[in-house]
């Protein structure tokens, strides 16, 4: 891809390897609960935002991939913005070694999601955090990782989600959906979707902090970010 700068993620795994991703295709999982209750929450949720329930499930949502980002501040144009608790799954190289699993939070625009979840999606960036875990190093327990997410306006102190990947589509799902499309290639990096919100828990404060945990080692990996409101446009 001569000429074309990509966005870049570093991964840092348990044996202390550092691995170096250029991003080709970002992709958004939605709906993608293995529970049809939590997706009819999910979208009972959205739909309390104005927005309408999909036409099926799973979504899938491509992404421009430079929203990939590794960042503490994530710049937002207004207050109706929040995040989401996800997994991320990282095809770093050929192998089945290299697929990589890690802690990531889909930062959409919701005012902009009742006109289109794709393009809300497209207004905000997904968020990675900065260690992973080899996908075959977990694969014999994957539906016991933990998924959590916290909100807060000066610190992410309040928890919003809480839940474990057994409620969510397997990563094996969306491996073999990658394989069937010609997608299932080094620099490919696509999000879980998500599990359901607490109610009552405001998901428009500023700060935000997901962590993926595994209880079978205590590792977690996390990550947290603040918003940034932008100046007000000109014109």
């Amino acid at each position: 891809m001569s000429g074309v700068d990509l966005t870049s993620l570093k991964l840092e795994l348990n044996n202390g390897v550092e691995v170096d991703v250029e991003i080709t295709t970002l992709l958004n999982g939605g709906y993608a609960g293995r529970s049809q209750d939590d997706v009819r929450a999910h979208v009972a949720e959205l739909a309390l935002l104005g927005v309408p329930a999909p036409e099926t499930t799973p979504a899938l949502y491509p992404i421009s991939p430079y929203l990939a980002m590794q960042t503490d501040e994530v710049p937002v144009q207004h207050e109706r913005t929040s995040g989401e608790a996800e997994w991320a799954l990282i095809v770093a190289g050929p192998r089945p070694e290299d697929l990589l699993l890690t802690a990531a939070c889909d930062h959409t625009d919701r005012a902009l999601e009742v006109h289109g979840v794709a393009w809300s999606k497209n207004a905000g960036p997904d968020v990675i955090a900065t260690r992973a875990w080899r996908l075959v190093d977990v694969a014999d327990h994957l539906d016991e990782l933990t998924l959590t997410a916290w909100v807060g306006e000066d610190k992410a102190d309040t928890e919003i989600q809480r839940g474990t990947l057994a409620e969510l589509l397997a990563p094996d799902f969306w491996v073999e959906l990658l394989r069937e499309r010609d997608l299932l290639h080094p620099g490919t990096v696509l999000l879980s979707g998500t599990i359901p919100m607490r109610e009552g828990v405001d998901q428009f404060a500023r700060c935000w902090r997901v962590e993926l945990g595994d209880p079978r080692t205590g590792d977690v990996i996390g990550l947290d970010y603040t918003t940034r409101r932008l100046p007000d446009p000109i014109g």
